[in-house]
């Protein structure tokens, strides 16, 4: 390794050592012995920029995430973040997948208990917006009568996901986005504690959440597992023997959800 490269290397470690920590005293060491001339207003520079890059790029994921802690310690989260999970990639926007473990095993959190699972959905979100295209397949549906429904899945739209939680988290995450509840609304139903299970997708290049029942979010999460139309089916129907897939399907397709019929996926 040539000189400009063990000085790169070391300021790396310098910016996404955890501020206190050995190894931020070892990095800084590390750096001294290499860069002779005046560094250390050159170093702050490149952390403060540093963080303030991280809070940037954290809040663009997890604006309600932001709105729910305030904007101090929202700083301070994503400050912490960089450093204890600094990105991986050159590509900003694939950094802050660990929000949602970071926040369920901080002890100053413990305070907004489904402050966890807002940042699941809003992920979830995060990532539908970047998923790849796929175009509706109208005509696979007479696949649904012609076919075995253990050979055939659902197509399901691009970046679908579920969250289940304990808390109202559509409503939450809703209520800061469109003001669909209202936030008194969602307030309330953070005090009666009521559970929500959320759907995420993409409707054309539009991320889009709603809250699902616990059937539905039970059938799509098999769907996105691989498993067949008919597993999937009998997922819904362990959790409520009443859910009704005809009455389901042609909902899901006009907002997007469904986009066709496909094949199993083989496996090796």
């Amino acid at each position: 390794m040539n000189a400009l490269a063990q000085q790169q290397q070391a300021l790396l470690g310098t910016l996404l050592a955890l501020p206190g920590s050995a190894q931020a005293a070892d990095a800084v060491t590390a750096l001294r012995a290499l860069v002779h001339s005046p560094w250390a207003r050159g170093l702050a520079a490149y952390q403060a920029n540093g963080h303030e890059l991280a809070e940037r790029s954290l809040r663009a994921a997890y604006p309600v995430v932001a709105a729910l802690v305030g904007g101090d310690s929202f700083a301070t989260m994503a400050c912490e973040l960089w450093h204890r999970h600094p990105p991986v990639r050159g590509d900003l926007a694939c950094w802050g997948d660990a929000l949602p473990a970071f926040v369920d095993h901080n002890p100053q959190l413990a305070d907004v208990p489904y402050l966890a699972d807002v940042a699941r959905v809003e992920w979830a979100l995060h990532r539908a917006a970047g998923a790849p295209d796929a175009g509706a397949d109208p005509a696979s549906f007479p696949l649904l009568t012609q076919a075995d429904p253990a050979t055939f899945t659902l197509r399901l739209a691009p970046g679908t996901a579920v969250v289940t939680s304990d808390w109202p988290v559509a409503s939450l995450v809703t209520a800061h986005l469109h003001e669909d509840p209202s936030l008194a609304v969602a307030a309330g139903r953070v005090q009666a504690r009521a559970a929500e299970c959320a759907r995420v997708w993409r409707q054309g290049l539009r991320p889009r959440i709603a809250a699902c029942t616990r059937a539905e979010a039970a059938l799509l999460q098999a769907v996105v597992r691989g498993r067949s139309l008919l597993a999937s089916l009998n997922e819904a129907l362990a959790v409520d023997t009443g859910f009704d897939l005809g009455q389901w399907l042609p909902d899901a397709v006009t907002q997007g959800l469904v986009l066709g019929i496909g094949p199993l996926e083989s496996t090796p």
